[in-house]
């Protein structure tokens, strides 16, 4: 078999160690950045800190401070002859010009808030919740297999506090993977212990069960709407589901008002216990990546550099450097150690390289969304809120789509009307009788309002919802109503219906 040697040409993007630095910089929030930029400091030596914030900078939407776009977005590609240049004498003055402190001795990192003004957004997340469930399980089973067993079904739950993978499934995992000999009867007893384990409703297979298991814990005592809600779960549970309450009261021969009461007691309940607040929480924060202040009709960007340290050059590693310039005698292990010190600081210098573009990008996109968004930041209305996509704002700033997108993931906005996501601002449009384009937000809200102003006995239908936006002059179709209604985590009119 011969062997057959061809030449080709091809044309590939390749992205360099700095343009893959900014990007990962670029889609971090706040506090991300602030851990990276620690993180950085201990891993690199040639670069320093400084915890002082004398002179914050202050960028405003009226006349932007922000610097001039590079190159290209990512910065300058010409890094592969960097890379080539370690393999070659140490040019000893092009390193010192390079890492000197005129460019990159000193570089703060964007405005610090002023204490006042610091304000984040505490979230509770349930971060213990498996936790909680582990203590309770070391507590209730004595034998190693039975809690081993445990342990391994609460690692099957899900978020929600279900468990939905058959138990016959469970049992062959724990053959195979785990060498544990166990059979379906087993653990169905271990499932019924962990069921009444707190909160109330853990464990369960499906709603039915979540919602029973709940019933079973509270005090019958003298409430007899507590019974009826058992019979309604156990006997009529579709019918509960679809609301279709005349049938449940003839099923069960139950009158409107015991069923009232029963209806008041299943309403009680929790249908996802995994989200119950009563595990112990830790505290999660928001912390605004941007500021938009209203002063006097004009708006001002600031950029959110809370507690960001000075960066420069470290000024021992150029001592050495110039120290290896004037000896006289250079060998070898001297050699390999100032360039292992290049190295480093040619990582601190396209560190702050891409700092610098994070900086800058962030801020050009921020100012094109208040351009596009003023009046919302005047009002506060979303209702006034323009239709804007994401090509729109990289039209705008000359930038491509995908930068955006990371600059909108994550990242939060503090106005004077509350704390926003970026995404916020993004939406699709629709037409009005009167050839105006209309956020699908103000349509969003339209609809809000009106279904929490229903008669909960007859709410409205889609196609009523259809109407009185044509009404109002949109041209809207009755699926896209359904659509924006699922979106805003609204069910349909029959399920809203009360009694």
């Amino acid at each position: 078999m011969a062997l057959r040697q061809e030449l080709s040409q091809k044309l590939m993007q390749k992205l360099s160690p700095q343009q893959i630095q900014f990007i990962k910089l670029l889609q971090m929030n706040t506090l991300d950045f602030e851990e990276k930029v620690s993180q950085e400091l201990l891993d690199n030596p040639a670069l320093e800190g400084d915890d002082k914030q004398d002179d914050p900078l202050d960028y405003k939407y009226e006349n932007s401070a922000t610097e001039s776009a590079t190159d290209n977005e990512y910065g300058d590609s010409s890094d592969d002859a960097e890379w080539s240049e370690y393999q070659q004498d140490i040019n000893v003055e092009e390193l010192l010009r390079a890492g000197g402190e005129d460019e990159y001795g000193s570089f703060r990192m964007g405005e610090d808030y002023q204490a006042e003004e610091q304000k984040e957004m505490p979230i509770a997340a349930q971060n213990t919740f498996f936790e909680y469930l582990i203590e309770q399980a070391n507590a209730t089973f004595s034998d190693e297999k039975e809690l081993l067993l445990a342990l391994h079904l609460i690692g099957s739950l899900e978020d929600d506090g279900y468990l939905r993978r058959e138990l016959r499934a469970i049992v062959n995992d724990l053959a195979f993977n785990e060498n544990i000999i166990t059979n379906e009867t087993q653990l169905e007893r271990i499932l019924i212990k962990i069921q009444n384990f707190d909160p109330a409703g853990i464990a369960a297979r499906d709603l039915q069960e979540c919602l029973l298991l709940q019933l079973y814990k509270k005090d019958y005592g003298d409430n007899p709407a507590i019974d009826v809600a058992e019979r309604i779960l156990n006997d009529q549970f579709e019918a509960f589901t679809k609301k279709h309450y005349d049938k449940i009261c003839r099923s069960l021969r139950i009158t409107d008002e015991q069923l009232k009461a029963a209806m008041g007691e299943i309403i009680k309940l929790n249908p996802k216990p995994g989200d119950t607040g009563s595990v112990s929480a830790k505290t999660q924060y928001i912390v605004p990546d941007f500021s938009v202040t209203n002063d006097d009709g004009v708006l001002q960007v600031r950029l959110n550099g809370r507690n960001a340290p000075e960066l420069r050059i470290s000024s021992a590693y150029s001592e050495t450097l110039r120290a290896y310039e004037s000896s006289a005698g250079k060998d070898k292990q001297l050699k390999d150690a100032v360039q292992y010190i290049k190295q480093k600081l040619d990582g601190a210098r396209w560190f702050i390289d891409s700092i610098k573009q994070r900086q800058n990008t962030l801020l050009r996109t921020m100012e094109a969304i208040v351009r596009r968004q003023r009046e919302f930041f005047i009002e506060g209305d979303d209702t006034h809120l323009r239709p804007m996509i994401l090509k729109d704002i990289a039209t705008e700033v000359e930038m491509d789509i995908s930068t955006i997108s990371r600059v909108a993931n994550s990242k939060y906005v503090e106005t004077e009307f509350g704390i926003f996501p970026l995404k916020h601002f993004f939406s699709e449009g629709l037409s009005t009788d009167d050839g105006d384009e209309v956020s699908n937000r103000e349509i969003k809200k339209i609809m809000g309002d009106a279904i929490a102003a229903e008669s909960k006995k007859k709410p409205l239908t889609d196609e009523a919802l259809m109407a009185l936006l044509n009404d109002k002059g949109y041209n809207i179709a009755r699926r896209t109503v359904a659509k924006y209604r699922e979106q805003l985590g609204i069910p349909v009119a029959r399920l809203r219906k009360e009694i």
